[in-house]
């Protein structure tokens, strides 16, 4: 017997990309996958990628989910809170929703509103001292994803004084899975294909997890939904404070990091080249004409940016190696 994890939420997207990687981890046993409307439906009919996964959604109740080791909380925003309450405290969580990731609980009214539920340990491993406290922590809240493909690209940058905190600007574009699997006319095929179409603009609540995560103290985040399942391409320029290459910097911050990826010189971010992955691939240059610093940031927004990423944040919670049961390598085509 494995380590007994159970999923809430796992009939959405990144509930379903869970399901996969757990399937596939040589150290975890699924015990439990809870849903709200598909309560009762195998979970292959919902997930027809994981044929031979011989399970029943259960109710999203507590009790289906307190006998774990470890819970994977993939629940809409405002949902986590008050089952995570009522999970034993022996119990370790892993909140892929907002519920937790804020500390200021004035931005948490902003941007989402309702009650603030109070901060847990912030889940992005590759952020300094964080490896060590999500091992400690049995509380741990999962990045946004934007928040991790625009974190990555900046916070080394801002750390070692090599951009301005203030006037960083982001475009990132995204695949519609980003946006959950509830039915929504603007995500039919017909809306999104052959079509880029900004939303939240000047708005998304993945700004305060971003500024709160990097040290950074304005951010502008223009969202773009493009035609594409999954996947984000994120754009991101600042002010450089003097003339470090931003290349070097970042290879050198994550020189040890398993699932970030500095490309070389010339070498782009795309997302097909991080499908199904739980990595991130970074791009750094200045500007010829304006001087700005831009780094291109690209992930898999359900691997390093939902699911993946929950997975190396229970691997440390648990003692395990961090890459365990992850693939590094994207799939092509």
């Amino acid at each position: 017997m494995g380590i007994r994890v159970a999923v809430a939420g796992a009939s959405g997207y990144a509930g379903g990309e869970l399901l996969r990687l757990i399937a596939g981890h040589p150290d975890l046993d699924l015990v439990a996958a809870t849903a709200h409307r598909q309560a009762g439906a195998p979970v292959a009919a919902v997930h027809p990628q994981l044929v031979g996964l011989e399970m029943v959604f259960a109710a999203t109740d507590p009790a289906a989910l307190a006998d774990a080791d470890l819970v994977f909380l993939a629940l809409p925003h405002g949902e986590s809170a008050a089952l995570a309450a009522a999970l034993p405290e022996s119990v370790r969580v892993v909140d892929l929703g907002a519920d937790h990731r804020l500390r200021d609980a004035a931005a948490w009214s902003r941007y989402y509103g309702g009650e603030h539920a109070g901060a847990w340990t912030y889940g992005l491993p590759e952020l300094p001292g964080q490896r060590a406290a999500i091992a400690a922590a049995t509380r741990v809240a999962n990045t946004g994803c934007y928040a991790v493909a625009v974190t990555l690209a900046l916070a080394p940058l801002v750390a070692a004084g090599v951009v301005a905190p203030a006037d960083v600007v982001v475009v990132a574009a995204s695949g519609t899975s980003g946006a959950g699997r509830a039915a929504k006319a603007h995500l039919l095929g017909s809306e999104v294909m052959g079509d880029l179409s900004p939303y939240k603009v000047g708005a998304h609540q993945h700004v305060p997890e971003i500024k709160q995560a990097t040290g950074a103290t304005s951010l502008s985040l223009t969202p773009v939904l493009a035609p594409m399942p999954r996947g984000i391409l994120a754009t991101v320029t600042a002010v450089p404070t003097g003339n470090a290459d931003p290349h070097v910097v970042l290879a050198q911050a994550y020189a040890d990091a398993p699932f970030v990826h500095v490309l070389p010189e010339g070498a782009w971010p795309h997302t097909a080249a991080t499908l199904g992955a739980n990595s991130c691939h970074l791009q750094a240059t200045v500007d010829a004409d304006s001087g700005r610093v831009i780094v291109v940031s690209a992930v898999d927004n359900l691997g390093k940016g939902a699911a993946g990423q929950a997975v190396q944040n229970a691997n440390l919670m648990l003692g395990l190696p961090e890459t365990t049961g992850l693939s590094v390598w994207g799939i092509a085509p």
